[in-house]
């Protein structure tokens, strides 16, 4: 039996657009940077086969971004955000939807929108819990033919974190088409507990990798990915979560739910 999906529901349009023009005047481009062999590293000498990594970049202002933001924010009549609110360097968004709304159909098309238009070709979903994460692995496996269709037969790769298949992390770094992980966050947020006895206590994602010649942090943090968190008040529920999200060197983060905590709804974009 095939799912149909409904790609014209008025609300989840909305939502879809309430997040991607907050690009509104974004040039469609990337940001390379060198991934080095092992073999390269091995022999610290300048020679060996290099791969060319491939992240995010955003060229617009502060100023444009709050424009775009505060647009938005009055049309679907939520309080527009101030400019203390609107950080480059942390750009943090809200959409709250009940639970059945199709909230995660709605970040996934958002996802490649923000692909489409601005060529953000790196996106992480951060989850907390792993029912949760076979779940959106879930709905990126039935709604790939609807994607395709929707969007051109658009070309993307998708994968959940395994810590025993680093390779797939380096494909995520390196290949220029649109790539999304699915994370756990407790798969990257242990080894801030105890940061001064990382060889025993870090997460494989913070150790340095033989194979890969980097952490896979590392590679993860140059490409600047937009981050989508889902039900955040679990996700980052602790400053040990938050600062792990913010160890990704995310572009910026969008969140959401439908029970938003209070000290959480900031830059509310959609409800």
């Amino acid at each position: 039996m095939k799912i149909q999906f409904d790609s014209t529901l008025n609300y989840q349009q909305e939502a879809i657009e309430a997040i991607v023009s907050i690009f509104k005047g974004q040039d469609k481009c990337d940001s390379n940077f060198t991934v080095y062999s092992p073999e390269f590293l091995a022999k610290q000498q300048n020679i060996g086969f290099t791969d060319i990594g491939y992240g995010n970049r955003l060229v617009l202002t502060e100023g444009q971004i709050l424009e775009n933001t505060q647009r938005i924010q009055l049309s679907n009549g939520l309080k527009p955000s101030t400019r203390a609110e609107i950080d480059r360097k942390n750009l943090d968004f809200t959409v709250e939807m009940e639970t059945g709304t199709g909230k995660t159909y709605v970040y996934l098309r958002s996802i490649v929108e923000l692909y489409k238009k601005y060529g953000f070709s790196k996106h992480i979903i951060v989850v907390p819990s792993i029912p949760i994460k076979e779940g959106v692995y879930k709905s990126l496996q039935i709604t790939k033919e609807h994607l395709r269709e929707l969007y051109d037969n658009i070309n993307y790769n998708f994968f959940v974190y395994d810590s025993s298949k680093l390779n797939e992390v380096r494909d995520f770094a390196t290949n220029d088409r649109l790539e999304i992980m699915v994370i756990n966050i407790d798969a990257f947020a242990k080894s801030f507990d105890n940061p001064d006895d990382l060889k025993k206590t870090a997460n494989i994602i913070h150790r340095y990798n033989d194979s890969l010649g980097y952490k896979p942090l590392d590679l993860i943090k140059n490409t600047n990915p937009v981050v989508f968190i889902d039900e955040p008040q679990t996700t980052i529920s602790t400053p040990i979560r938050k600062k792990a999200i913010q160890s990704l060197n995310p572009l910026a983060i969008v969140k959401y739910s439908a029970t938003h905590r209070k000290d959480e709804k900031i830059n509310m974009m959609y409800k």
